[in-house]
């Protein structure tokens, strides 16, 4: 049988061979910078300023969002450790500094998927803005050499099923 990283190996090289590019490079760079999270607490911020009390409350929502987020990250990356990509495997090399030492799962897209849905349901228009952003944050984690594809799809399904339950326990408690 086939190991997941050797079948996901072809893609990871021909993607980060991409990145390697100047102008690929300091796009996805600035890509996945900006989802180390500064793009999330702006956008918090944003809601809390601009959106009145829908605002306020969709801000409170995306902080307590993201705390059980980056938890369940942790409590994942300790227990998986899974190697990076960039780690071991001849070709593909990090294009810029990994936060951790582990690849499974990615932070970046488990956070870009649950706080893109979690803000889209509160503001809808937002989805504009926020689907393409989150889909090259996912794309950059890849590109960036530092995860594998399988890394970043399970922490696109991670994050929705967080947001999805998050929305519901505010649907309950009569607060969306």
């Amino acid at each position: 049988m086939t190991s997941l990283p050797a079948v996901e190996m072809p893609l990871c090289l021909a993607l980060n061979r991409w990145g390697a590019r100047s102008l690929v490079h300091g796009f996805f760079a600035t890509i996945s910078r900006l989802g180390d999270g500064a793009f999330w607490y702006a956008l918090m911020v944003s809601l809390a300023l601009a959106g009145g009390i829908r605002g306020a409350m969709a801000a409170v929502h995306l902080a307590i969002t993201g705390l059980v987020a980056l938890a369940l990250y942790r409590v994942l990356k300790r227990h998986i450790r899974r190697p990076r990509p960039c780690e071991g495997n001849r070709g593909v090399v990090a294009l810029v500094a990994p936060l951790d030492r582990f690849s499974f799962p990615s932070g970046h897209t488990l956070h870009a998927a649950a706080f893109t849905t979690v803000a889209c349901a509160w503001f809808p228009s937002l989805a504009v803005l926020l689907v393409p952003f989150a889909l090259l944050v996912a794309l950059s984690r890849v590109v960036l050499g530092l995860h594998y594809p399988s890394d970043v799809l399970a922490a696109v399904a991670i994050g929705l099923l967080l947001a999805t339950g998050s929305l519901a326990v505010a649907e309950y408690l009569g607060i969306s």
